[in-house]
């Protein structure tokens, strides 16, 4: 008779051994899924965000830098003013602040893989649109719709790495930030000569860059349909078991379609108060001084060499230096940070090299010209730093993803009159002496911020703490 009850146990429990294990949200114990055909559970999820990533950081830029190559080809087919023109030129980080500041609300309601392919369409559509809208209003609202796209993206690329990539910030950061480079300076490049292969027409030249944003839709949409989790940062000092991430996403950075369902104690977590952080501050103010810097650069640049006696083809070809500069060094410098438990000698580093490339314009903007382009060039990798701070002065996704939008939002902020006010300078003074000036000065606080940003410290701890303290 025991026999016999062992017999059939053994048959009863043997084919359940053998079949897929269901995972159930909030089981402990349970292991994942596996896909279709034997795969590691969830391979090509993970496989599909990381091109979604690439190429959504390809088009973060391309709308901005393509519309410069042919901004005199536009003001003359629209019968755009100077002053309008220079709005237009100011858009960029205007939107970046205005439309980053919602990207971690909607984040939280729809998942940040949803509202980054949303984003990508926007960017599709803005593209094709604008160049077609027959007037300077419309083409106006058309590149708002890119840039709003292109703001969801800038805030939610840190998110979707410390979401995915917990044990890989570094080296995911500085893929995306060389991809962002990479687009840059390709759009500066290729436009004026895709325009000229197209049958000369400024038109196709601007819209050609909609299939590249076309193209970054595609991954995501898979991604979006996915009903599964993705992987969960572990806990700070443990080593995830391997269903460490079931249950314990918060609302914020559940699976990138729709959020999951938070778990006890997780989903009614406050949103943290982010201004009373003195690390998402001096982030901002280190986000905000660099984007001047870059858009200083790149609205500015070539004009100072030309003025110099530079010739025009050339000059351009030194802005190209100073963008291209980012793609390797944008790969290179998040892997460094995030092996450093501070990241203030790199702040100080590149904050020497720019300025040294600014006291080089100011002295002998000619006869180096190719030197100060690759020390500015290596100066605004300060970029993808700040990127990768982003991501590592939090703990969690929901945090990255407040801490990405406040400061890339307030930083965007601080950075629209710079361009603007070394316009005046210029024009005021007659020379590049007082606007160089100014360049050279705010690299100062953007070290000093830099170097607080840098310190081994997150945001929920300071955040968290200083409430309670205040009660006492």
């Amino acid at each position: 008779m025991m026999a016999r009850m062992a017999s059939e146990d053994t048959r009863t429990t043997k084919p359940t051994s053998t079949s897929p294990t269901v995972r159930t949200p909030g089981t402990p114990g349970t292991a994942p899924r596996p896909e279709p055909g034997g795969t590691a559970p969830r391979t090509w999820v993970t496989r599909l965000v990381v091109v979604g990533i690439v190429l959504s950081a390809l088009n973060l830029r391309p709308a901005i830098t393509s519309l410069g190559a042919l901004l005199q080809e536009v003001r003359d087919g629209l019968g755009m003013s100077g002053g309008v023109a220079g709005l237009l030129t100011s858009m960029p980080p205007l939107c970046f602040a205005v439309f980053g500041v919602t990207a971690p609300r909607l984040a939280r309601r729809f998942g940040a893989g949803t509202v980054v392919c949303a984003g990508m369409a926007a960017v599709t559509a803005g593209l094709l649109i604008r160049p077609y809208t027959g007037g300077t209003a419309g083409f106006l609202a058309a590149s708002a719709l890119a840039l709003m796209g292109m703001s969801v993206g800038n805030v939610l690329m840190p998110v979707i790495v410390k979401r995915w990539f917990p044990d890989r910030v570094g080296p995911m950061t500085g893929l995306y930030s060389m991809a962002i480079a990479l687009g840059t300076a390709a759009a500066a490049a290729a436009t004026v000569p895709l325009t000229g292969a197209l049958g000369g027409d400024w038109r196709t030249g601007l819209a050609v860059w909609a299939g590249l944003a076309a193209a970054a839709v595609l991954p995501w949409v898979p991604v979006v349909r996915d009903r599964g989790p993705a992987p969960a940062a572990p806990a700070p000092g443990k080593v995830p078991a391997p269903d460490a991430g079931e249950g314990k996403a918060p609302a914020s950075d559940a699976s990138e379609g729709k959020a999951s369902a938070p778990t006890a104690g997780e989903g009614q977590r406050p949103a943290l108060r982010i201004t009373r952080s003195r690390t998402a501050w001096a982030l901002a103010v280190f986000f905000g001084l660099q984007a001047t810097g870059a858009y200083i650069a790149m609205g500015w640049m070539p004009q100072i060499f030309r003025d110099a006696g530079v010739p025009a083809s050339t000059a351009g070809v030194l802005l190209a230096v100073t963008m291209v500069m980012g793609v390797p060094l944008a790969f290179v410098i998040p892997r460094l940070a995030a092996r450093l438990p501070h990241q203030g000698p790199i702040v100080l580093v590149l904050g020497v090299c720019g300025l040294a490339g600014y006291a080089g314009l100011y002295c002998a903007p000619a006869a180096g010209a190719w030197a100060w382009a690759l020390l500015i060039g290596i100066s605004n990798c300060a970029f993808p730093l700040a990127l990768t701070m982003v991501g590592m002065r939090a703990r969690t996704g929901a945090g990255v993803a407040q801490l990405s939008g406040f400061a890339q939002s307030t930083g965007y902020l601080i950075s629209v009159p710079g361009p603007l006010l070394v316009g005046v300078l210029y024009q005021s003074s007659g020379g590049w002496g007082l606007p160089l000036a100014l360049m050279s000065a705010l690299m100062l606080p953007q070290m000093a911020a830099g170097l607080l940003a840098g310190r081994d410290r997150t945001v929920e701890d300071e955040a968290g703490a200083m409430p309670r303290t205040a009660g006492r």
